[in-house]
């Protein structure tokens, strides 16, 4: 499985090395830490100490609460909160990471949320010489006419090393016999072929077979090695190979090319005539990726694709194609096919980290939320803007290449907006462009910012003499636009003036209501009015409070007799009561 995975990822190896050197040359600018570890070490491997190389103090890792922004590094990683070292979890195979790609380096963000921070992390996973060499084929037959002359080349079957550098495939060497040597024909760089040259001359009616081992060694310690069997039919005069007309095939294609479409012709010629020049097609050696991609016509040497295409997934093949004649005489040619990007993923956004709710006296410039947004698309259809579209005191702050920060812009206001959505749009720079749209739902809390307000600033109560003790007179409200404990309102009577009117001792409220109670009974002839103060009190912190006067008239009620001032009696003591001339005169009528 390991090597149908490195054979998959190979023919894609120049592209990931360029893209791997723009990235380390991109990283390197901003500041990046860079460890390194040996495929196949053991769980739990220490890969380095990133506490240290960021400059954290390993205590305050969990209340920091580092951590790996990546699903890919996730899967391999995890920071120890306890000494802060980045261990691995769970064996690494370079292979099947990395395919062929030369120096594979796995990166990825580490976050710390308590302050916000994001940091660059590159792990280069060694190469270690795990891979043998391995051939597609277990056998590889080939027909030769016995009048094929001396030093006549014949391209073998190459072996694939998903290993690199030193562990790649570094020699061919072939079983020992009279009639072949070896040599080997580089098509590309990374690309050897074997190829069988004849070194004597073939004589059918001696000896009609030949059983050859080809054997491809690495250059690992200790040396690996596969091997193919090769087995020659000496046919009778077919003295011309076939010949194609470019040794190496282009084709660059669209990846929303249609299923079954031509890519490209590949085309071979043979001098002889008759059966000896009858030539069919067929796709040789090619990685386990685009096995089922390509077919070729085995008589027009015409190539389609037998399934959708994805850049993303794969951007280039590589393949040979064979030329064989009636006689068993073939020819190889390379054919290279680029697949060309188009804008067909829409970009995508996540939330790293959201600080919801946020209170309303956050200062200008809070940070409220960490997002990231990615485009599978290259070139600019993987270039991404991303902006709010609401009218919001809010706004996306770039914080590297994929990462933004949404920071507030005014101090808010939970009495006037409790909850934000927040519309943020992300277009990449496509023909046509594609985008994608993601609410964001952020809170506001609440801060005692508001003092509780009566409904009148002043009050008028009623309330008639020898009223029963207990009854209730009168209630006040006041409101508070704060909430929960910031407007939990308590009332009560602020004591002013009790040595004039001992207010305590006539009346109460309830502290939560409300609701003013006569705490004994009223005598207008005593006290016809008085005011008092209510306060009312928030349970915020600070506690904030406002009062209110009321006024209390008290009601007459027909509970005294008349008395007579004048004449005085004998006993009533010294003349100083008022006359009561009104009385004097009704008495006087009535006597007469």
């Amino acid at each position: 499985m390991k090597a149908q995975k490195a054979q998959m990822y190979k023919g894609i190896g120049w592209q990931v090395r360029q893209y791997f050197s723009l990235l380390w040359l991109w990283k390197s600018v901003f500041g990046q830490v860079h460890y390194s570890i040996v495929e196949e070490s053991r769980k739990g491997s220490t890969v380095g100490n990133i506490a240290s190389d960021l400059g954290l103090n390993v205590k305050e890792l969990t209340f920091k609460r580092l951590r790996i922004d990546s699903h890919v590094a996730e899967e391999y990683f995890t920071i120890n909160l306890e000494n802060g070292e980045l261990c691995s979890k769970e064996k690494i195979d370079r292979e099947t990471l990395c395919a062929s790609v030369s120096t594979c380096i796995l990166t990825f963000d580490v976050v710390v949320e308590n302050p916000l921070n994001v940091f660059h992390v590159a792990v280069e996973i060694q190469d270690i010489n795990d891979n043998p060499p391995r051939f597609s084929h277990k056998i590889i037959e080939l027909e030769i006419s016995e009048v094929t002359s001396v030093g006549t080349c014949f391209v073998l079957q190459n072996a694939e090393d998903p290993d690199v550098g030193i562990n790649s495939i570094r020699n061919y060497r072939l079983s020992r016999n009279q009639n072949f040597v070896l040599k080997e024909k580089n098509y590309t760089q990374e690309n050897v072929f074997p190829e069988l040259v004849l070194e004597k001359a073939l004589d059918r009616e001696t000896q009609n077979t030949y059983e050859l081992i080809l054997t491809a060694a690495d250059g690992g310690n200790p040396i690996r090695t596969g091997t193919v069997f090769i087995k020659i039919y000496v046919t009778d005069f077919n003295d011309n190979f076939p010949e194609f007309s470019e040794e190496i095939y282009k084709a660059n294609v669209k990846e929303s090319t249609s299923v079954n479409s031509t890519i490209l012709f590949v085309n071979a010629t043979d001098k002889d005539e008759g059966f000896n020049a009858d030539i069919t097609y067929s796709i040789g050696n090619i990685p386990e990726n685009g096995l089922h991609t390509f077919s070729i016509h085995p008589k027009t040497g015409e190539i389609k694709n037998k399934v959708h295409l994805d850049f993303e997934k794969t951007s280039n093949y590589e393949m040979s194609v064979q030329a064989k004649d009636g006689g068993g005489l073939v020819a190889h040619a390379k054919v290279l096919i680029q697949i060309i990007d188009e804008n067909d993923n829409a970009p995508e956004i996540s939330i790293s980290s959201l600080s919801t709710p946020i209170p309303e006296n956050s200062t200008p410039g809070t940070v409220v939320a960490l997002i990231k947004v990615y485009d599978q698309d290259s070139g600019n259809n993987g270039d991404v803007d991303c902006k709010i579209i609401d009218l919001v005191p809010f706004k996306l702050v770039p914080s590297s290449s994929i990462y933004f920060t949404i920071i507030t812009t005014t101090v808010l206001d939970r009495e006037l907006v409790s909850q934000y959505n927040i519309t943020i749009v992300a277009t990449d720079r496509g023909v046509p462009a594609l985008f994608t749209t993601k609410v964001i739902l952020l809170s506001v809390s609440d801060i005692n910012d508001n003092s509780p307000v009566f409904e009148k600033p002043q009050y008028i109560a009623y309330v008639s003499e020898n009223n029963q003790p207990g009854a209730s007179i009168y209630k006040v409200h006041a409101l508070d636009l704060d909430a929960a404990e910031n407007a939990t309102l308590t009332y009560s009577i602020l004591a002013e003036n009790m040595d004039v009117f001992p207010v305590f001792s006539y009346l109460s409220i309830n502290p939560t209501t409300g609701v003013l109670y006569a705490q004994r009974s009223f005598d207008y002839e005593e006290h016809k009015e008085f005011y008092i103060q209510v306060i009312a009190k928030d349970n915020g912190s600070p506690q904030l409070s406002n009062n209110a006067s009321i006024k209390i008239c008290v009601v007459d009620k027909n509970d005294n007799a008349p008395k007579i001032l004048y004449p005085l009696s004998e006993t009533e003591g010294s003349p100083s009561y008022e006359i009561n001339y009104h009385f004097l005169a009704l008495i006087s009528i009535r006597e007469k």
